[in-house]
This record gives C-alpha cells, structure tokens and sequence, in this order.
C-alpha cells in the first residue's frame, strides 16, 4: 500500500520484502522503447526518475549490470523490478524508480516516451506525451549501440 504523507511517498514489491520511500514528489512518468528495456520488461520500462538523496530501500535487492554504465535492481524473492539506473555520467545521480512500487504510481503521470519510434507496431501509448525519437535520444544521452 502506498502511504503518502507530508515528507515520504512509500511503496513496496509484489511480496513486500522490498520497501521503498522518496521524500518529496515523484514527479512524473517516462516509458522506454529501447531493446534492452523491452528486453527486461517484455513490454515497455517505465519509471520515475528521482535524486539517489532522496530514495530509502530495505530488503532483498539484487542487481544486474545490463551495460557498462547502467544497472537493473529488482526483488530477489518475487522478482518485481525496483529502478533502472546509470551508474556513471550525468544520470548516475538519480534512480529510475518502477512506478508500480507505488499504488496508482503514487499519484505520477506519464508524459514522456523514449525510443518512441522503436515500438512495437501496434503498441502506442496514447495522450499528449512528449515522444523522443532514438536519434533525439541518443544524441544526448549514453545508450547500449545496437549489436544487431
């Protein structure tokens, strides 16, 4: 259940050993096209990217490093994936938070889409989102380069 209160947004995994608390807003939801978050999510990755400062975690995290700059965390007991982050460059400094930790993603908004031009024919995320394409993306941003 997430809890909301003047300081801490709470949230949890699936099973509940993995808890997870922002002080201050969430802010907003991003979605990824990309092949690797597709890859990891079988759908689309989306997150809410918060300040390392700001996020508390406890319990049963395992992490997987899915390129030399960035890594992957989720629950080892039930699996529920718990951020995306770099590790270095500009966006080590934050935290990609899944927004499903939080009951109804803790009041967060999806406007933007990443690697919008690489989704699956068929798949569209409807509303007024902001849709970076992969070369918008990639041209400010580290990536994994396509090996395929």
């Amino acid at each position: 259940m997430t809890e909301v209160n003047s300081e801490q947004i709470k949230g949890r995994c699936l099973c509940g050993a993995v808890t997870v608390a922002v002080t201050g807003p969430l802010g907003n939801a991003s979605a990824c096209h990309c092949s690797a978050c597709t890859r990891w999510t079988g759908s689309v990755l989306m997150g809410l990217d918060i300040p390392r400062e700001r996020v508390t975690y406890a319990g049963p995290i395992k992490s997987y490093a899915s390129s030399s700059f960035s890594e992957r965390a989720w629950c080892e007991n039930c699996g529920t994936a718990v951020w995306f982050a770099d590790t270095e460059g500009e966006g080590a400094a934050n935290l990609e938070l899944s927004p499903g930790l939080f009951d109804g993603f803790g009041g967060a908004a999806l406007t933007r889409v990443v690697y919008a031009d690489c989704a699956p024919t068929g798949v569209v995320l409807g509303g007024d989102l902001q849709r970076v394409s992969k070369a918008d993306y990639e041209a400010t941003h580290l990536h994994v380069e396509d090996t395929e």
